[in-house]
């Protein structure tokens, strides 16, 4: 008692002598008689937490919470989001008349406050480990009694042991809100909320519009997150019981760190710190596939990224608008075939499913699977049924009275059985399926016995006629084609080489209907282009023109018809049919379908209404339309693209012309990635492989492989490194080239980076608009793309993560390589569409952008 007696005479002393050090020797604590001002802190005991006043980079300050330890100040915590104090010296922190605690500036206005309803007699606040903010009586020895906390008003990030949900008996609502930018605390468009009705899930909302949904908890984990599979040292729990509905995770092995936030790029995503690299590690995000995106096939309809097109219907099921349906256009779902009967109903098991969404369903927790169908069957209402939790074999009963929607497919080992009602007409008597009235079992025998007879003496007439037909088929077949001109054959030889090639780089992973496109008629585009006219161009390659098109349903399409001159056109052709039709994501552009007539080869994708980002970056008139936002979001988009072709789609996809008239732009400035003609497939654990056929684009391609025609994955990241400068900028490495006699834009980018000025770097169109840190960790991260060995660049997956986290720790870059430096060969035409030059003997193929 003596030492505590002398260490609370010390603490004394030090606030009266020394009040800028006072805050360090409370250990986290603020009483009435102090206030915390810019040149102080608030410290946990373990220094593992700091409080202070903060500038995220907008030039305003904000009373904040982030990791004392962790190098480059991580936020997990803003008080005053909503109204920022002007200046570095105009606010203060501390206690108010009531107990509250508040942040006042200057003149002593609240900008922010605490406003618990309870008054205190002697408070104390406190910084704690766990990293909340807790105000106390002084003399209340109960840790977990407070008066106030903030882990009860969270803003975008989920710490461990916080809550996300809501309490019944405090009325306490606990979600998650994005920040307006990363520079900007402010409250942003994006939320992740637990919705409590039915059998609660979490939504991420948009202004309030679903755009995710995470499936409600099953035992083990969210039915739509497979991936949340524990780490070492990390526990999830789910509550729901009378009091609360809550989510919650917490740490188990003291070493590890955690958390979870909602971005302002739209995504949940969920970080460990890696003590060794000093960085952040992005362990998993949402949304990630275009499964994912809230409602992607409608109702009854099931999404399923192994398959292509992703959407489908369900046995007894058909699409509901079947020419949106073949144009890749799932939304509208699907309807029955067959009128439900009720009680002679049967239902199909499907497995491996998330469930439809389930704010409406009905929950009881004790029934068994058997009485749930039981009493899904009694009421013709029910159109579907589940267990309640998967562990321990199957616990309780959920049932849905409305339509199913929002499901998806998971392969073996994920989601859980989902029993959907049909007619029974729909489904065969099998064991496959569940009977809708188990109380007649010998005519269900009976019948199968029948059947399977029948069945039998069918087969054995069936053989007998195809053996028959066979020697017929034969002549026939040969007469046919006979008759073939050259040009049908032509056809014919084409399309099998298609499907043959594509069954042999995807074999085993799906059957041969998954390889099939729609087919247009040559007529149908013909008429939806105006006969190809030249005011329906949109761009010219060297494989070939685009146009704008419109289909007779008033559905906008872009047509590629390949050049009937170009020999690489065939292969550019082939390799997009059985490539990108396999491709499935937001910022991935979408092949619709193709036409093969004749001597035509023609592929249809979806419009985007402006056009390819070349068109409009490199425009004076037209660069004002993309501020930085705009190109911030182009910069995050097209990274998210190629992470997936790399990392997340089943094969590991190299562009190889990854450049900015590849990037088309739809109506919001979204970004989407295309041309897969020159895209190669890798093997599941192959990283890189060498051509004699370089081809690409100079100015994009990395020194590597436009030397010796070795390629992987990092050369598309140094092709993404000059995209990025060059939407920085807003000037072309290749015309910056010529523009200058000793530097690329590569090179330029450089110079003024080591000099400390790469804000000169910047696009002049967009005057003072624009975020300088965003600005300069993206020319960092484009640099740190384009250095000049392959092995110093980052992945695609520490790309995002540096683009999508202001507190992540980059690299410092190395010299770029400086793509080959001067043409060997000058040219004066600027007006050329199709120029090439040899580099090391390797002849290169120059695309001008369309």
């Amino acid at each position: 008692m003596k030492d505590i007696a002398k260490l609370h005479y010390f603490t004394i002393l030090c606030l009266t002598f020394f009040p800028k050090l006072a805050i360090s020797l409370t250990l986290g604590s603020l009483t009435a008689t102090q206030s915390l001002t810019n040149e102080q802190t608030l410290v946990s005991p373990g220094q593992v937490f700091e409080l202070g006043f903060f500038d995220p980079g907008n030039s305003k300050w904000y009373l904040g919470i982030w990791y004392k330890k962790i190098p480059g100040k991580t936020v997990v915590w803003v008080a005053n989001k909503d109204s920022p104090l002007s200046n570095s010296s105009s606010g203060t922190f501390k206690i108010g008349d009531r107990g509250n605690i508040v942040v006042v500036d200057e003149v002593g206005t609240i900008l922010w406050s605490s406003k618990q309803t309870q008054e205190a007699v002697d408070p104390v606040v406190q910084l704690l480990d766990s990293g909340n903010l807790v105000v106390r009586e002084t003399s209340e020895k109960d840790p977990e009694k407070h008066l106030w906390q903030s882990f009860d008003y969270p803003t975008d990030t989920l710490l461990p042991d916080m809550k996300m949900g809501s309490n019944f008996d405090s009325g306490f609502e606990w979600n998650l809100t994005s920040w307006k930018s990363s520079e900007d605390p402010s409250t942003g468009d994006y939320s992740f909320k637990l919705d409590v009705h039915g059998f609660p899930e979490i939504f991420l909302l948009n202004n309030q519009e679903p755009k995710y949904r995470s499936g409600p908890w099953n035992g083990m984990r969210f039915s739509g997150v497979p991936e949340m599979a524990p780490l070492n040292g990390l526990k999830f729990s789910f509550v729901m019981d009378e009091h609360e509905v809550t989510y919650s995770f917490s740490i188990t092995n003291a070493s590890l760190i955690s958390r979870l936030i909602m971005n302002s790029t739209g995504h949940l995503e969920r970080y460990t710190w890696i003590e060794s690299s000093q960085e952040w590690n992005s362990y998993w995000y949402a949304p990630k596939d275009q499964c994912d995106n809230y409602k992607e096939c409608g109702p009854y309809g099931i999404c399923d990224t192994n398959a292509s097109p992703v959407c489908r219907c369900m046995k007894g099921f058909s699409p509901k608008n079947l020419q949106a349906w073949n144009l890749r256009d799932g939304s509208g779902g699907c309807v029955r075939n067959t009128t439900l009967g009720c009680r002679s109903d049967r239902f199909l098991p499907l497995k491996n499913m998330k469930l439809p969404e389930t704010t409406t369903a009905f929950v009881d927790k004790t029934m068994s699977i058997e009485d749930c169908k039981e009493m899904c069957l009694n009421n013709c209402s029910c159109t579907a049924y589940a267990n309640y939790m998967i562990n321990d074999g199957g616990i309780g009963c959920v049932t849905w009275t409305s339509e199913l929607v929002d499901m998806r497919a998971y392969t073996e080992g994920s989601g859980q059985d989902l029993y959907v009602r049909l007619a029974a007409s729909e489904i065969a008597y099998s064991g496959s399926a569940d009977s809708g009235n188990g109380s007649d079992k010998t005519k269900e025998i009976i019948m199968v016995i029948g059947i399977t007879v029948g069945i039998v003496l069918l087969s054995g007439l069936t053989v007998f006629f195809v053996w028959k037909r066979k020697g017929l088929q034969m002549i026939w077949k040969e007469k046919t084609e006979r008759r073939k001109g050259p040009r049908e054959r032509s056809q014919d030889l084409l399309l099998n080489e298609v499907v043959i090639s594509s069954k042999k780089e995807y074999s085993g992973e799906s059957n041969i209907d998954d390889l099939e496109l729609p087919l247009f008629d040559f007529s149908t585009l013909a008429i939806a282009t105006n006969d190809f006219s030249d005011e329906n161009k949109l761009g010219q390659g060297g494989f070939g023109s685009v146009y704008k098109g419109r289909l007779v349903e008033d559905q906008e399409i872009a047509v590629k018809r390949l050049s009937k001159s170009s020999g690489q056109g065939v292969e550019e052709f082939k390799n997009e049919v059985r490539l990108i039709a396999r491709l499935q994501h937001r910022n991935l552009v979408r092949l619709l379908g193709c036409c093969i007539e004749i001597d035509e080869k023609v592929l249809i994708y979806e419009y985007m209404e402006n056009k390819s980002l070349d068109y409009v970056l490199f425009d004076k008139a037209k660069r004002s339309l993309l501020d930085w936002p705009r190109r911030f979001n182009i910069i995050c988009g097209t990274a998210r693209g190629l992470l997936y072709l790399h990392q997340d789609s089943r094969f590991r996809i190299i562009h190889r012309d990854l450049k900015a008239s590849n990037i088309l732009l739809d109506g919001e400035m979204n970004p989407k990635i295309s041309d897969f003609g020159m895209a190669r497939i890798f093997g599941k654990d192959q990283t890189e492989a060498n051509t004699r056929r370089v081809v690409g684009t100079y100015g994009y391609m990395s020194p590597e492989y436009a030397m010796d025609g070795h390629f992987s994955v990092k050369s598309d990241v140094f092709s993404f490194g000059v995209l990025v400068l060059e939407i920085i900028s807003g000037k072309k490495n290749r015309g910056f080239y010529y523009a200058n006699n000793e530097l690329n834009l590569l090179g330029h980018a450089w110079k003024h980076w080591r000099g400390g000025n790469g804000l000169e770097l910047i696009d002049q169109s967009l005057g003072d608009l624009y975020s300088p840190s965003e600005v300069m960790r993206c020319i960092q991260v484009g640099l740190l793309c384009v250095q000049e060995r392959a092995e110093d660049r980052p992945t695609m997956s520490s790309v995002v993560l540096m683009l999508s986290s202001e507190t992540a720790t980059l690299p410092q870059p190395k010299q770029p390589g400086f793509c080959l430096g001067r043409n060997p060969v000058e040219t004066t035409s600027s007006s050329s569409k199709q120029e090439s030059c040899t580099v090391n003997n390797v002849t290169v193929t120059m695309l001008d952008a369309r």
